[in-house]
């Protein structure tokens, strides 16, 4: 029996919902709030819902992959739980907040833990302003889309898009076009993690894009401001093995 208090969250996945089972046969399992350690059991999507659904209680969470890339998450072994939480490896991250205006002028708020994606809504590329800490840095891209990751994201969407890898304390955040059209030569940016990046959408009647944190999609969109969320820390638990920074790492040398 671990000494740990856990609560167990799972997808609706059939190797998912059996993991549950065992680990019920197995521990004492608790409600959320009562908990010390969440157990996800799931791919990184369910890990990525269940670090926003409970993002502002501040527990770590400690992933077991029930899916099937399970980047952010531990192999799946119910026996020896116990041990395990007690030899984890806790790894912090902090999530993005974006502000996003639409054309109706509503405002949206929303936070990512992989990135805050802007995307074309046509068969119309998308042509933005890129600004940092007030600065204009692009006066216009014109491209699919563009989007900020953070090193927790950077094997996700940014990487597909052919952006940096990033290692987890280095404070930084990718910024990656999405197909760049003009200029072709510019691909994206590196910046501290206390930068203030601000979009705005050119054209947006005849350009219109969305905004995409994470889960949270708004449509039509005019200007996107972005930051880090310093005022949230979530933590990731791993076995020592399996420790996070190492796969970022190791994933910069596969072939």
């Amino acid at each position: 029996m671990t000494d740990h208090r856990i609560a167990v969250v799972a997808s609706n996945a059939e190797a998912a919902q059996q993991a549950l089972l065992g680990l019920r046969e197995r521990y004492a399992v608790v409600p959320v709030d009562e908990a010390d350690v969440i157990v996800a059991l799931g791919g990184d999507g369910l890990m990525l819902r269940t670090l926003h659904r409970y993002m502002r209680l501040g527990k770590p969470v400690f992933g077991l992959n029930c899916g099937s890339v399970g980047f952010l998450m531990n192999r799946l072994e119910l026996d020896g739980l116990g041990e395990r939480l007690s030899k984890a490896q806790p790894v912090a991250i902090k999530p993005l907040h974006m502000t996003a205006r639409t054309a109706a002028g509503e405002v949206r708020e929303a936070r990512a833990i992989n990135e805050v994606s802007l995307l074309r809504e046509t068969r119309q590329t998308a042509k933005l302003q890129i600004k940092v800490d007030g600065v204009v840095r692009l006066e216009e891209l014109m491209c699919d889309g563009v989007l900020l990751a953070t090193p927790a994201g950077s094997t996700a969407y940014n990487l597909s898009a052919d952006g940096p890898i990033l290692p987890l304390r280095a404070n930084i955040l990718a910024l990656t076009s999405i197909v760049a059209f003009r200029p072709r030569r510019w691909r994206g940016a590196v910046l501290h993690n206390t930068a203030h990046v601000e979009l705005e959408i050119l054209e947006p009647t005849k350009r219109p894009v969305s905004a995409v944190a994470d889960f949270t999609e708004v449509r039509d969109v005019r200007h996107v401001s972005i930051r880090e969320d310093a005022d949230y820390k979530l933590t990731l638990l791993f076995d020592p093995e399996h420790n996070l920074e190492e796969r970022i790492v190791k994933e910069q040398f596969m072939p």
